[in-house]
């Protein structure tokens, strides 16, 4: 997928999140080893956002995709971010899927326990 057709995904992606009502406090925030699509408020909740984008859901669809690998670079990345802002209230990572015109979006995707050493 072209970086063009990756940067209209998280776009669609944050457009939707803005519509439920969310804050996006960042695109594309890069730490050292890794980068994060969309940070977030939803409420107090600060929001880590991987956007997978497919043309199908062929070989297991977009969320498939987000494997423990990527999981390990998001958590690690929430950290270098939370080490940089005031929040202390909780925090969630989410995965958005966008599989042809279809986009899913999955709460609590992942959680980041044995992810951040």
């Amino acid at each position: 997928m072209s970086v063009a057709r990756g940067r209209e995904g998280e776009a669609r992606a944050e457009a939707y999140l803005s519509g439920l009502g969310w804050t996006i406090l960042e695109r594309n925030w890069r730490a050292p080893g890794g980068e994060v699509d969309l940070i977030g408020r939803d409420g107090r909740t600060m929001v880590f956002v991987e956007v997978k984008q497919r043309a199908s859901r062929g070989f297991g669809g977009a969320a498939a995709s987000v494997g423990a690998v990527k999981r390990r670079r998001i958590a690690k990345c929430a950290v270098f971010y939370l080490r940089g802002a005031r929040h202390d209230g909780p925090i969630r990572f989410d995965v958005i899927a966008i599989e042809g015109e279809s986009l899913r979006h999955i709460p609590s995707a992942f959680r980041a326990e044995g992810f951040t050493r």
